[in-house]
């Protein structure tokens, strides 16, 4: 396992900036590259025990974090990134397990320090699930769809029905009433980040926060904008395959056209970051849906722009005989699928619309 330091070209403060000290995290190793997933979500909780948390001063770093991890490899990051976004929530709602503080009671379903986190937030057509409460206690009902690694994690905060409003639950993934199913999973990209739906029949859970917290909150929205960082640091991977094949006797002026274009969408990707870190941390009187839908639509841009010009400038070959290129193109093409394109585009027309006023 290699270091995960802070290279330049994923560095929110210094870009292209080789003098800039590495280490920025030292003594943090990165999983990844053919590691095992129970390997690399043992790494993940380790990095969740010094790792910063969105929204408390070191945004940037927590950033730069996810961007290195995907800069080495993108699969590592799509695990890291959901086991800290749950620690972030849960210290949102009060939990500290090191301070002894458990206002949610998180330890009744044997959650800890040690636990491993997964977000399971998503709906999907003809599946529903279903909050009880009952003499003792929440138990879950119905199936939840995209739920990433639950055959492998010990724990997940997942949103459940209560009525017709949403509320935020923690359960373990081990306990009786929940059943990971292993697919249907055909993925050529994150082969191994399996999302597949989880039955649960009256499993016991225990609510984190209040019935429509945790879509509230400005948190749900950072969130979203830490998985932006992963994309752009996968997508910086591909910018060294571009500047590579641009330095060599065999390329043209086109090879630098490819290479320019994505310098910049990288580049104006990394500003957008490195404000929006800014902005939260300073606590900024800004729409954080706003906010997170233009960090999160530039990062897009950025890597699809990444992707559009590396297969162009390079052909097929990278793809067919480089093992590490061809995983983070795949990976990545994936991952930002996240992203929602036009309608996300939509929101934010929207979100913009409503800041002026109209």
């Amino acid at each position: 396992m290699a270091s995960v330091d802070v290279p330049a070209r994923v560095s929110l403060t210094a870009w292209g900036d080789e003098s800039r000290p590495r280490g920025a995290h030292p003594g943090i190793e990165a999983a990844g590259g053919g590691d095992s997933i129970p390997a690399l979500i043992d790494w993940c909780v380790g990095i969740g025990r010094i790792a910063p948390r969105v929204g408390e001063g070191s945004t940037a770093a927590l950033w730069e974090l996810l961007a290195a991890a995907a800069y080495r490899d993108v699969a590592t990051a799509r695990v890291l990134e959901p086991h800290l976004d749950a620690l972030s929530i849960v210290a949102q709602a009060g939990t500290d397990f090191g301070a002894g503080r458990d206002p949610w009671n998180l330890r009744s379903i044997g959650a800890g320090a040690g636990s491993s986190w997964g977000v399971f937030a998503a709906e999907g057509a003809g599946l529903r699930l279903d909050a009880r409460e009952g003499p003792s206690g929440w138990t879950l009902h119905g199936t939840k769809p995209w739920c990433s690694l639950a055959a492998h994690l010990s724990h997940a905060l997942v949103t459940a029905f209560v009525g017709e409003e949403r509320r935020l639950f923690a359960v373990a993934l081990g306990a009786d009433g929940v059943s990971a199913h292993d697919g249907p999973w055909v993925a050529r990209g994150l082969p191994d980040v399996v999302s597949a739906p989880v039955d649960f029949d009256g499993a016991a859970a225990v609510p984190v926060g209040e019935v429509g917290w945790y879509l509230s909150r400005p948190g749900f929205a950072w969130g979203g904008m830490s998985v932006a960082a992963c994309w752009w640091g996968g997508a910086v991977g591909l910018l060294d395959a571009l500047a590579a094949a641009a330095a060599t006797e065999r390329a043209d002026q086109v090879a630098l056209v490819h290479l320019g274009r994505v310098d910049t969408a990288l580049w104006a990707t990394r500003a957008v970051l490195r404000e929006a870190a800014d902005l939260i941390d300073d606590r900024a009187p800004v729409d954080p849906r706003l906010l997170a839908q233009r960090v999160r639509d530039s990062a897009a841009h950025a890597a699809t722009t990444a992707l559009a010009e590396a297969d162009a400038a390079l052909g097929p070959l990278p793809l067919v005989a480089d093992e590490a290129h061809a995983r983070r193109a795949a990976d990545l093409h994936l991952y930002i699928r996240q992203h929602h394109g036009l309608r996300d585009a939509a929101r934010l027309g929207r979100l913009a619309l409503a800041e002026a006023g109209r």
